[in-house]
């Protein structure tokens, strides 16, 4: 089937050698800034989304997906809450746990922290400390051993290394003649975490469960179960279903509650740097503006002839649409093409950089990240080649419909 005239016209002005060679430049400028823009665009996205996943990741490596505490804050018969919370098909592992706030010593150093009792074996279904430590074992917590774990931040800022001890101070207090004193025992330190978050690696220390319970006098009680689930997007339905079947009275919260603030202000600040990305292919496109004005005023004879022998405004107009739109199509099958590619390969595009530079560009001393993660999402790139393809499409309808209103005898008088 022959193709439509406004088609065949159309691509023969975008390919024809023109007599103006600037109108050629300003459309290969325009073709690269829609590249340029789209390229920006998905590799800024890519990486984003790695950034979200790598940190999601470290947070959950300490948090469990959800979370199920005792109303007043103490749960006892943990082992029915998890099998009744097990019978969920979403639910894959659960953990019992004890936290409370503490004091840690060393010598002239004191720090707060966060101690969390835990059974080791139990809580590998949970969390996945053992990837993350650094020295010792998480295995060194036995029952009545009172040995601590302690995050990297804490250990630095207390000065401890694995073999000291320090001094747990609980603030229950034992009544005395003399007055009402804090409970203190002291704990080896028997090994050292780092999971790459500065508000777990400074702040939580790990001890066994039984020893929780005797330090903050909780009997056979603890604070609660953690529960991981084979998807942890589905978090909050199993909250509500949680809420529905539990028996007992407690207290259910997942990730995104826990950490909502963060996760919003991520997502927030992907989405701002869609917006202010894709001014850079809004600008791109609209050069076709100025393309199509220049190519418009080029080609008045050309308009005049074609209204003469029949041509209607609606296809002069279409003929100059097919001219803008292949510019942007072509821009936009560049910057597509390039910045898959730079996001499939920005682990080894970053380090030729470094080396090219001398430099590094993450520092491990300053940067828990060092590697720059990128995470491609194939409907962040349909998403970015709609709106650019739009864009593009929208710059050549003003240039268009002028040509359309062309008259026939003014463009021919001086001919």
């Amino acid at each position: 089937m022959a193709l439509p005239y406004e088609l065949l016209i159309g691509l023969r002005y975008t390919r024809a050698k023109r007599r103006n060679h600037f109108i050629s430049f300003i459309s290969l400028i325009s073709m690269l800034g829609i590249a340029l823009g789209v390229t920006a665009l998905i590799v800024v996205l890519s990486v984003m989304n790695g950034f979200q996943t790598e940190l999601r990741g470290r947070i959950l490596a300490v948090v469990s997906h959800v979370q199920i505490s005792g109303a007043d804050g103490e749960m006892s018969g943990w082992e029915a809450v998890a099998q009744e919370a097990a019978k969920l098909p979403e639910v894959r592992g659960a953990a019992p746990y004890v936290q409370a706030q503490g004091m840690l010593s060393f010598g002239q150093s004191v720090r707060g922290a966060m101690v969390r009792g835990i059974i080791p074996d139990e809580e590998e279904k949970v969390a996945d400390f053992r990837s993350h430590i650094k020295e010792g074992s998480l295995d060194s917590l036995q029952p009545d051993a009172f040995n601590i774990v302690l995050g990297s931040e804490l250990a630095h800022a207390l000065g401890v290394l694995p073999g000291d001890k320090v001094t747990v101070i609980a603030p229950q207090g034992v009544v005395t003649p003399a007055g009402v004193v804090p409970r203190l025992k002291t704990f080896t330190v028997s090994g050292l975490f780092e999971v790459g978050m500065f508000e777990y690696d400074s702040a939580l220390a790990l001890i066994r469960l039984e020893d929780a319970q005797k330090l903050y006098r909780m009997d056979d009680r603890v604070s609660g179960v953690r529960l991981k689930l084979d998807d942890l997007f589905r978090a909050p339905l199993v909250v509500r279903q949680l809420a529905a079947t539990l028996t007992v009275p407690a207290y259910i919260s997942d990730w995104t509650r826990s950490h909502a603030n963060f996760f919003r202000a991520v997502q927030i600040e992907k989405n701002m740097m869609f917006i202010i990305l894709s001014l850079i292919v809004a600008v791109a496109a609209f050069n076709i503006v100025s393309t199509l004005v220049m190519a418009v005023t080029d080609k008045q004879a050309d308009i005049a002839i074609l209204r003469t022998l029949g041509a209607s405004p609606r296809s002069i107009m279409a003929v100059f649409m097919v001219q803008g739109a292949l510019i942007g199509f072509i821009g936009l099958g560049l910057g597509v093409l390039g910045g898959v590619t730079l996001a499939l390969n920005i682990d080894v595009v970053v380090p030729f950089i470094e080396r090219l530079l001398g430099t590094q560009l993450f520092s491990k001393e300053v940067y828990y990240i060092s590697n720059l993660p990128s995470e491609l999402q194939w409907k962040d790139v349909i998403t970015i080649t709609g709106v650019s393809f739009v864009l593009s499409l929208a710059a050549t309808l003003y240039p268009s419909w002028r040509a359309s209103r062309t008259n026939p005898a003014e463009a021919l008088r001086y001919e």
